[in-house]
């Protein structure tokens, strides 16, 4: 699934395509919002909220879409051949007289008065990535159930909204410890570091020219294959201990850390939860 720094890069690029031009073009192929026509419509701006995308349009109106795992946004110039997949995936064509965006299996796509925005996206915890983000209120909302892993609490989208997979596995490398660590238990200092350390990092990598590749940096290292610290390197020597990284899942995703960096639960108990057992307050969402 794509996280919050890629997500901001997509608002920029559709940004950049369609605001303050008229759509000289409006498909949505969804069966919902089919007959909808926002052709004469010039776009306000698009913004990134969390991992949720806002395309706001004169006249009150927005184009909700989320990503999930598979969706994209490509920008193509007027005329060009589009490509992103077969032409059945495409769930929406908005088009300007110089650029048409199309965005390719798209699993949320709905047009919604911008005034109702929040039904969309209220329930999100402040944005990494922006102007509403604050840290003590993150921190504050991770510890509204401190019996939950920390690494579902931040993938919890209601709590801080921006993190995905790859960053979770980080941070909790950064933090020192265990992904299983019940958020209660961390000392005071670490949640307020670590959600600065979020918010650091996510804006670091929006700047990144590998990151529409796929290639964030958490380590600042430039060497190919160091760029993060545990992230995807199940038995390779941990990046500042040596110590080979293990993987277990949590939640349903892969879980990366280092036994020796990170000590605390493992992930690898009989239920599947650490020593700590589960203790959820409910599913991720995004």
């Amino acid at each position: 699934m794509p996280e919050g720094d890629s997500v901001w890069r997509a608002a920029a690029r559709l940004h950049a395509a369609l605001a303050a031009r008229p759509l000289t073009r409006s498909d949505l192929r969804v069966p919902r919002f089919a007959t909808a026509d926002l052709t004469g419509r010039t776009t306000l701006e698009v913004v990134p909220r969390g991992k949720h995308l806002l395309a706001r349009f004169e006249g009150g109106l927005t184009l909700h879409s989320h990503l999930r795992m598979d969706g994209a946004w490509r920008v193509f110039p007027a005329g060009a051949p589009w490509h992103g997949g077969p032409a059945h995936e495409i769930r929406a064509v908005l088009g300007t007289a110089e650029h048409t965006a199309v965005g390719y299996r798209l699993p949320v796509l709905e047009l919604l008065r911008t005034a109702d925005e929040a039904r969309a996206v209220g329930h999100l915890g402040p944005d990494l990535l922006g102007p509403d983000w604050d840290p003590d209120r993150a921190a504050a909302n991770l510890l509204t159930a401190p019996g939950r892993p920390l690494g579902e609490a931040l993938l919890d989208q209601r709590n801080l909204a921006g993190i995905g997979n790859i960053y979770k596995a980080e941070l909790c490398f950064l933090a020192q410890v265990s992904p299983w660590t019940p958020v209660g238990a961390l000392p005071e200092a670490t949640l307020p570091r670590l959600t600065a350390a979020a918010h650091r990092l996510l804006a670091a990598n929006i700047g990144e020219p590998g990151l529409a590749r796929g290639r964030r940096n958490t380590t600042g290292s430039r060497r190919p294959g160091q760029e993060l610290f545990v992230y995807g390197r199940t038995h390779r020597p941990c990046l500042r201990c040596g110590t080979p990284v293990r993987e277990a899942p949590q939640d349903g995703r892969p879980t990366y850390w280092c036994p020796r960096c990170q000590p605390g639960p493992t992930g690898q108990g009989p239920t599947g939860q650490g020593p700590a057992g589960p203790a959820d307050s409910g599913r991720t969402t995004s």
